[in-house]
């Protein structure tokens, strides 16, 4: 067991290691993982350095997990003996390398060799250093990856091979970002090329009946070959029985369907049809008679033919056999072709190539080029060290921890950019790729999220984020309002809200959310029955219309209006009675029991009808706010978050800021196009109320509504 003493500070509702100390960097294979506040993150979609999360992925699966960090920690503590030098994030010094291992030495030496290759006289290296592995590894130069580029050989026929292999199987990428072939390649081109020249050397005279000829006439054999069969086939149909010749030919209402088109050359109106009119045993003619959808490709078959019949008008069946016969040859053996790129070469140029030294000399700079492994391993080790000492650093406090997160120095790793809109920023901003699947598991972070659309107009670039609501309220906030977004390079993108996952922002907000809500749906009735009624009306008034005008043409005389029903009013009038007294019995018994109480308890009444109505909705949104959490947001894209890392109220107003205006601000609040506020009718109002409460107290009201 360990005997190491690990801090821990209490931020986001739990325990988080401290690694502040190179001591806890060497024990952390020893702190139980169920105290790490991540246990994998995938390498995509992060504000890290790409080349970083490749070296520390080790099975590049796409996913960094905790025995790979582990490893990543453990080699860089070997590779140094002043391990310090992770805890500060800047140049590494080459004295600050383990000479001591032979790794460590060999380390050294390409660390050396890189600062003289880049004219560097101090004894340090930067990640900007190593940014550009051109500069590094030169496409002139062997680095050991197996890969050759042309810039690798100053033979024009090696040149020119490594250009016709990428042109046939494509190109793998060098350490110097330039095109190159690997002997994988070139086996598989060769092997290609062989089996190519040896196909294409079985071409003799007997697949060749007609010369030149032949491959043009066999193509043209093959583009009519199925309709020629087809034709003698109908005409031995027609010889079995001559009822078929009419059906075999095409019906009349096939015919009658062409012929009410606009016709062209184009042959779909007529291709269906047969290449020539069906008789019993009748032969092909070759001067007329052809279905127009067809002749370009029997003219094109024309010359085999002709030598064939010596110029005859027709063509019988037994001929059309010998023809098919006679070009068969060349058929078997061009449908032996090797499917393969490399046909496009000709044969004549990959026998060239197979005759040439240009084969061997490349398989040479390969083997060169890997014979250069070792040192060039070394330079990557470099580079893998360099950046670990830079980047390692803050990787562990947002995987072990969520250090800069909690502390709000610098962003996370996964905070993306800041979203402004509707008056606020929000900088809890997260890249997704799939807003449905991500909204799915991330509402269950409690936290009010936005789904944004992103385009960079002047690139085409298109991003969908998700920012998480923390302050403020959700008054504005609504599908297709539009923002900006700028992502941690400074880039701006406009950004369009597609989707909404609603919760609490806050106690405040949700204090007036049953008044809004009863005031939204006062709002929206009215509008309805408002918009009704004018309906009714102007239906009313046009069908009156219509009728007015159609009983003055036909000289009729409009009806008389219907008889006005005392009763029926009465009754409707009693009702509409009845509802008011009701109404009014129960506002004068709010009234009274409100003016019974003294004056101190008047403020705690009204109080308590306040909390009665907005009680509910702030007890629930106090519950869910501090249920709210990071966890969802990250597990939905691929994170795998090992703790409840709670969004607190004054967390969450320091991730998402409001507009306010500077200290100091002179504001004039004279507002010349504000809208003139009257009282009076709050004043009658007033007067109307006491006067219905004296009424009733004085049991006037009840006399007047017949409640006595």
């Amino acid at each position: 067991m360990s005997s190491h003493q690990w801090q821990f500070f209490r931020s986001g509702g739990f325990d988080q290691v401290r690694l502040d100390r190179i001591s806890d960097w060497q024990q952390l294979a020893t702190l139980d993982q169920k105290l790490w506040a991540a246990l994998a993150c995938p390498t995509q979609g992060l504000e890290f350095d790409a080349r970083t999360l490749a070296y520390i992925d080790l099975d590049g699966d796409g996913r960094v997990r905790v025995p790979e960090i582990l490893a990543a920690v453990k080699w860089a503590l070997a590779m140094l003996k002043q391990p310090e030098v992770l805890l500060q994030g800047e140049a590494l010094p080459l004295s600050a390398i383990n000479d001591a291992s032979e790794e460590g030495v060999k380390l050294l030496a390409s660390a050396r060799e890189m600062l003289t290759n880049l004219g560097r006289s101090e004894a340090s290296l930067r990640v900007e250093d190593t940014a550009d592995l051109a500069r590094i590894f030169p496409a002139n130069r062997a680095n050991g990856d197996g890969i050759v580029p042309a810039e690798l050989s100053n033979d024009a026929e090696v040149k020119q091979l490594i250009a016709d292999i990428i042109s046939c199987h494509g190109a793998e990428t060098d350490r110097s970002g330039a095109p190159g072939i690997t002997q994988a390649k070139l086996d598989a081109f060769v092997a290609d090329a062989n089996a190519y020249v040896t196909w294409a050397a079985g071409l003799g005279a007997e697949q060749l009946p007609f010369g030149e000829q032949t491959a043009a006439l066999s193509a043209a054999l093959t583009a009519v070959r199925a309709k020629i069969d087809d034709y003698f086939v109908r005409c031995d149909l027609a010889s079995y029985d001559a009822r078929a010749v009419q059906a075999l030919n095409g019906s009349e209402a096939e015919l009658a369907a062409i012929g009410s088109q606009l016709l062209n050359t184009d042959r779909a109106a007529s291709e269906s049809l047969p290449l020539a009119r069906i008789e019993p045993g009748r032969a092909l003619p070759l001067t007329g008679g052809i279905n127009p959808a067809w002749q370009a490709e029997l003219d094109a078959l024309r010359p085999a033919i002709d030598r064939l019949t010596s110029n005859a008008s027709v063509l019988s069946k037994a001929q059309w056999e010998t023809l098919k016969a006679a070009l068969q040859p060349y058929l078997d053996w061009q449908a032996k072709q090797p499917s393969s790129a490399v046909s496009a070469l000709g044969r004549e140029r990959l026998q060239a190539i197979l005759s040439s030294p240009a084969i061997a000399a490349l398989t040479a700079l390969i083997a060169d080029d890997l014979a250069h492994k070792a040192e060039a391993s070394g330079i990557v080790a470099v580079d893998k060290l360099v950046r670990y000492q830079r980047y390692l650093r803050v990787l562990l406090n947002n995987f072990v921890n969520f250090r800069d997160f909690f502390a709000r120095k610098d962003k996370a790793v996964f905070q993306n950019g800041t979203l402004y809109l509707d008056g606020r920023s929000c900088d809890l901003v997260v890249r997704v790729n799939d807003a449905g699947k991500h909204g799915a598991l991330a509402g269950l972070s409690r936290a009010y999220l936005l789904y944004c659309d992103c385009l960079r107009k002047a690139t085409g670039e298109k991003i969908t984020v998700v920012a998480a609501v923390t302050a403020g309220d959700a008054g504005n906030l609504m599908v297709g309002r539009n923002g900006i977004y700028y992502d941690r390079a400074g880039n701006d993108w406009d950004a369009t809200v597609t989707k909404i996952v609603e919760n609490p922002i806050s106690v405040r907000e949700a204090f007036f959310t049953p008044y809004r809500r009863v005031a939204r749906m006062i709002s929206e009735q009215a509008q309805k029955f408002a918009a009704s009624k004018d309906k009714a009306i102007e239906e009313k008034s046009a069908a009156g219309v219509t009728e007015a005008t159609g009983k003055v043409t036909s000289g009729e005389k409009p009806a008389a209006p219907a008889p006005f029903d005392v009763a029926k009013f009465a009754g409707i009038f009693a009702a509409i009675g009845l509802a008011i007294g009701a109404i009014g019995t129960a506002f004068a018994a709010v009234v009274s029991g409100f003016m019974s109480l003294s004056w101190w308890q008047m403020p705690l009444a009204f109080a308590g009808v306040l909390l009665l109505i907005s009680g509910p909705s702030m007890i629930m949104a106090w519950f869910k706010l501090r249920q709210r959490n990071l966890g969802p947001i990250l597990d939905a894209n691929g994170w795998a978050v090992n703790t409840m890392a709670k969004i607190n109220i004054p967390f969450g107003t320091a991730l998402t800021s409001i507009a306010v205006l500077p200290a100091g601000s002179e504001r004039a609040l004279t507002d010349p196009y504000a809208e003139k506020r009257t009282m009076w009718p709050w004043y009658v109002l007033l007067l109307l109320v006491i006067a219905a409460g004296m009424l009733w107290y004085k049991g006037i009201l009840q006399l007047w509504l017949g409640l006595h």
